[in-house]
């Protein structure tokens, strides 16, 4: 029995270093080495200060800029606390919050449909990405807040569309955050 004992708190020790440590350092290693942007939250910099992530959705209030799906991680677009609603379609507040919303979006653009992931929050919370369909919903609103022609807006738009991985895996996508930092670029040459 103290042999067995021995044993196993020796293999414990040596699964520990072995798995808690060594392992743990090597692949953070080779994520460093190998995949620096992924590894460190594909961190967008701008003259050296961090605005934001490509892979984490944060909030666009301003009517000149795109606005990301709604959020219910926390206060919204809480990272440390990633998480839908949890509401039932047939809840009373969820069926509250996207008749506000949809009512909001209508008086923006009374003549088109809304697109659905302009009313819904993602799993997360923190879509960082929206629908061509939601992107072009928000073009007259935008380009008119920024002075542009919708045209112009509509080109960015495009130019920021992700189509889907080797043809046929997701869907078409529109980052958020990468478009309007376009737009910022764009209005500063004008």
């Amino acid at each position: 029995m103290k042999k067995n004992l021995i044993t196993a708190f020796l293999m414990t020790i040596a699964t520990t270093i072995l798995l808690g440590i060594i392992y743990p350092l090597v692949v953070t290693g080779l994520a460093q080495l190998l995949f620096h942007d992924k590894a460190n939250g594909q961190l967008i910099t701008r003259n050296g200060e961090t605005i934001g992530s490509r892979i984490i959705a944060q909030p666009f209030t301003s009517a000149k800029y795109f606005h990301p799906r709604p959020s219910d991680a926390g206060n919204g677009y809480d990272a440390t606390n990633s998480n839908g609603s949890q509401l039932a379609s047939t809840n009373q507040k969820l069926i509250d919050r996207v008749r506000a919303d949809a009512a909001t979006l209508h008086q923006e653009n009374p003549s088109q449909p809304i697109p659905v992931d302009l009313l819904t929050t993602s799993a997360s919370g923190l879509d960082p990405e929206i629908s061509p369909a939601a992107a072009e919903f928000q073009i007259p609103r935008v380009a008119r807040e920024r002075g542009l022609s919708e045209s112009a807006v509509r080109d960015l738009v495009e130019k920021y569309t992700t189509q889907r991985e080797l043809g046929l895996l997701g869907e078409p996508r529109v980052n958020v955050l990468e478009l309007n930092l376009a737009l910022d670029d764009l209005s500063a040459k004008r």
